[in-house]
């Protein structure tokens, strides 16, 4: 039903054909077949393994199934085992990843209560929350999970927080009025209650509204469905740069053959050899490489309490543009902090009363008297507000249990949405006290007289001004604030709600959720890095302003909204105004994602923060979803990339900088990767255009692209973080892989290798012996790829840097350099890889002509390149 909120209880009733003895049984079968169970539709999963097969569609990897097939046909079953267990082995971590990530909906089931209370046949029964339909009268208690969106009927000071859904921590006051307003948000739906909140205070009756898929909640499972996943750069960059690299190696290959074949060469050894030099110049390994890397990644950002669920959305933490972040639990505390007390004509902070004074002491006491929540064995029990004044009291050693058993409560009013204020009735030294607590508004309607240092004075118009406009300045820097005032009573005497009349002001307390410490220097920070800070909440924008303002996200007022603007905006609009904007206040779960979509449009890698079930949608739309591991929710986490383990927002900003170390160090593992196959392959050309015997057998390409090459990739993609990353401003996301500047280091750095490689060669050659030279030339471009992982480590040189900085990498030489002696220097493997004994003369060239790239390189970047 549309507008339910704009409509009275009777109206609500007679639009749902309800009456006040409830449905009956018949009524309840209709409306069940018509709407169907109250639960949340779960759509059909791919299977694992249809996961698995998913994974075999990238092009590199159907050249290389392609590529095992005919190895294996012309029976080189070794080749086709290498490239079998390297394609599986990605195929089962891609898999794995993506079954642990599809479990948002899941989660969001399990929101759902187990039983309700309905009233049917006349008769209150409890039921299964599945069961519930439209039309349905459900009671509401304390503690109670809300089973479906309702309408109040009957409110008796009901409070429920609904945080799951607005994010924010303050229990939502009910009531039974309609809303006449427009634009209401969920957060302002003071008369409507919503399925997955649950009930903090007092009681309710409402009737059913909607259920299931039809819910608020159910509206966020639609957009989490609806909510693409999109690919990291990285993985969009690699998917476009294997089809282009395959290509190209294809049509090298083939030419490669087609030579062979006209000069006369057997058809078996032209192919095997064209395969061998197409499988050795696609880096097969990549894919298992660029996850390794990633893999130890977030190891070492786990320890800095960052866990990565979706492990290529590392990489896209490098070129964050974005964070569009929840406020509550998120940039502030999430816990209802004083701030101020006024009192006797002057303003004290939170840290600074005076418990000696008289008026500062007495108003302490009477803000734990006047008060339902305490703390028990470091357990919070009540709500947000009145803990936060039993916090405060705490902070001074009061202790609010000591106080209410020296001074016992005998009468009470508790507090109603309505009256909005709550009164107690202490037994204060042999006398008896009312004491009232509640919204300045309505309280002041109420005082006769004032308690100042100089007496109790009468509560003129002047002073009433005065406390108006300390009220003001609370409230326009976001602050909730409270107003108390007493009166004494005869012993024994009963109170109704005119008694709270005729009071004496005694002054106001100040709370507020503050910002997290680290908010700020966080805030800074991303500022630095060149990314844009943008609070997205459902809280009201005076509040959201404020804390914004304080670490730093706002600058200006006209750059906060709210909600309803973004409703009356087309997505064409908000594209064109978000970047202007860096607050948005009392926003529901559509406009969060619309935020997010508008900034993707834009080119941007958006990240979004955030503990709520309103987050999800947006969490899993972001490029990167950032969940608070202690406060979220696990619908939260479920669709999020990154769960934060501290909840705090700082920790965001040491991810990024390892997210953009991780990119470059994957970026240098590449640049490694094709400059060594790209030596190779000109060596191979080369020997083809000027007629000159192949200067490699085919399992030489293959030792090297498979064993000496894995472990430098992976140890050069281990390089130690750069501390000065996060001076440099996000990286483009429409930069590709294979850029002009990318592809020429990767051309001049393979084209050294390759001379290094060829002279070796053609000294081998000189002595008339094929095979000397064919091994002079495999083993000097073995070596020279093992030493350019040196040269791969950063685009500075290896002074700057420093040598023995990278344990992984000498580790990794050091294991190549020895696999290829074993290989050249024992007799039973000479034959398997087809090598030549060597005599020392011949050993020192392939060292010297190794060498050879490492020294040129390092003297190009020491001359030319600028340190960072």
């Amino acid at each position: 039903m549309k507008d339910i909120f704009r409509k009275t209880s009777a109206e609500v009733l007679t639009a749902l054909d309800v009456t006040e003895t409830g449905l009956t049984t018949d009524d309840v079968q209709k409306r069940r077949e018509k709407y169907g169970y109250n639960e949340l539709d779960e759509i059909k999963r791919k299977t694992a393994v249809q996961v698995f097969f998913e994974q075999l569609k990238d092009f590199l990897v159907i050249i290389l199934l392609a590529a095992a097939l005919i190895s294996a046909f012309l029976g080189e079953i070794e080749n086709t085992i290498v490239i079998m267990i390297v394609v599986i082995l990605n195929a089962i971590l891609g898999t794995v990843q993506h079954v642990k990530a599809e479990q948002s909906l899941n989660s969001l089931k399990a929101l759902s209560s187990p039983s309700a209370k309905v009233l049917r046949n006349g008769t209150k029964e409890e039921v299964p929350s599945r069961e519930i339909v439209v039309g349905d009268i459900l009671y509401l208690d304390p503690g109670d999970l809300v089973s479906a969106d309702g309408r109040m009927l009957e409110n008796y000071s009901l409070q429920i927080n609904e945080s799951s859904l607005t994010g924010e921590s303050l229990s939502s006051l009910k009531d039974i009025e309609p809303i006449i307003e427009d634009d209401v948000s969920i957060g302002d739906k003071k008369n409507m209650v919503f399925s997955g909140s649950f009930v903090t205070y007092g009681r309710g009756v409402i009737v059913v509204t909607n259920t299931g898929m039809k819910t608020e909640i159910g509206k966020i499972a639609n957009l989490l469905e609806s909510a693409i996943e999109k690919k990291t750069p990285l993985q969009a960059s690699l998917d476009k740069f294997g089809k282009y690299l395959a290509l190209i190696i294809i049509v090298i290959a083939v030419l490669i053959f087609t030579v062979d074949l006209v000069r006369g060469n057997d058809v078996v050894d032209s192919f095997m050899f064209a395969v061998a030099l197409a499988v050795a110049a696609i880096p097969e390994a990549l894919s298992s490489i660029v996850t390794i890397v990633l893999a130890f990644g977030t190891q070492k950002m786990a320890k800095e309490n960052a866990i990565v669920r979706k492990l290529h959305a590392v990489e896209s933490l490098g070129g964050i543009s974005v964070i569009c972040s929840d406020k509550t639990g998120t940039l502030t505390q999430n816990k209802m902090t004083v701030q101020h007390v006024y009192v006797d004509h002057k303003v004290v902070e939170h840290d600074k009363l005076d418990l000696d004074n008289d008026l500062e002491n007495r108003i302490l006491f009477m803000s734990l008297l006047c008060n339902d929540s305490e703390t028990v064995d470091n357990k919070a029990i009540g709500d947000p507000t009145e803990l936060a004044l039993v916090n405060f009291a705490e902070a001074y050693d009061i202790d609010e249990l000591v106080i209410r058993e020296k001074y016992p409560r005998v009468e009470e009013l508790p507090f109603s949405s309505d009256r909005k204020l709550m009164t107690t009735v202490n037994n204060y030294e042999g006398k008896f006290y009312m004491v009232t607590k509640g919204a300045l508004d309505v309280l002041l309607d109420r005082l006769a007289k004032i308690e100042t240092s100089e007496g109790v004075l009468d509560f003129t118009d002047t002073t009433k001004q005065q406390i108006e406009q300390v009220n003001k300045d609370f409230s326009m820097n976001g602050l909730r604030v409270l107003g108390f005032a007493y009166k004494e009573i005869a012993e024994g005497q009963a109170i109704d709600f005119e008694d709270e009349n005729d009071l004496t002001f005694i002054g106001l307390i100040s709370m507020m959720d503050p910002p997290r410490d680290e908010s700020a220097d966080a805030v800074a920070a991303c500022i630095d890095a060149g990314i844009k800070p943008v609070m997205i909440t459902g809280d009201h924008k005076i509040t959201a302003s404020a804390i914004a303002k304080k670490i730093g996200i706002l600058k200006h007022e006209s750059e906060a909204v709210e909600g309803f603007d973004i409703e009356k905006w087309s997505d064409e609009e908000l594209q064109e105004k978000v970047a202007d904007i860096s607050v948005y206040a009392r926003v529901s779960p559509e406009h969060k994602i619309r935020i997010v979509r508008a900034w993707q449009e834009k080119g941007n890698v958006v990240a979004m923060t955030g503990d709520g079930v309103n987050d999800g949608p947006a969490l899993k739309q972001a490029d990167i979803g950032v969940a608070m591991g202690i406060t979220g929710t696990e619908v939260a986490k479920e669709a999020s990339a990154i769960v934060l383990t501290d909840d705090n927002f700082s920790t965001i900003v040491k991810a990024i900088s390892n997210g953009r170390s991780i990119y470059a160090n994957i970026q240098n593992s590449i640049k490694f990767l094709l400059a060594g196959n790209t030596g190779g392959v000109v060596a191979v050309l080369y020997a083809s255009i000027l007629a000159l015997p192949v200067p490699f057998a085919a399992v030489h390409l293959l030792f090297i692209n498979l064993l000496t090459d894995s472990l430098p990739a992976i140890a050069v993609g281990l390089e130690p973080h750069n501390k000065d990353i996060m001076k440099e401003k996000p990286r483009d996301n429409d930069t590709p892989l294979l850029n002009k500047s990318f592809a020429v280091q990767v051309l001049s750095e393979g084209l050294i290798i390759a001379i290094a490689t060829l002279i070796s060669y053609h000294i081998g050659l000189s002595t008339g012996d094929h095979m000397i030279a064919a091994t002079m030339a495999f083993s000097t471009l073995c070596l020279a790829r093992l030493f350019h992982g040196f040269n791969a480590r950063s685009s500075q040189s290896l002074f700057r840097i420093g040598l023995f900085t990278n344990k992984y990498l000498w580790f990794a030489v050091i294991l190549g350099v020895a696999l290829l002696h074993i290989v050249l220097l024992t007799p039973a493997l000479q034959g398997i890889f087809k090598v030549a004994p060597l005599n020392a003369t011949q050993f020192g060239t392939i060292y010297m002509m190794a060498l050879m790239p490492l020294v040129v390189i390092q003297l190009y970047k020491v001359l030319f390149v600028k340190k960072v």
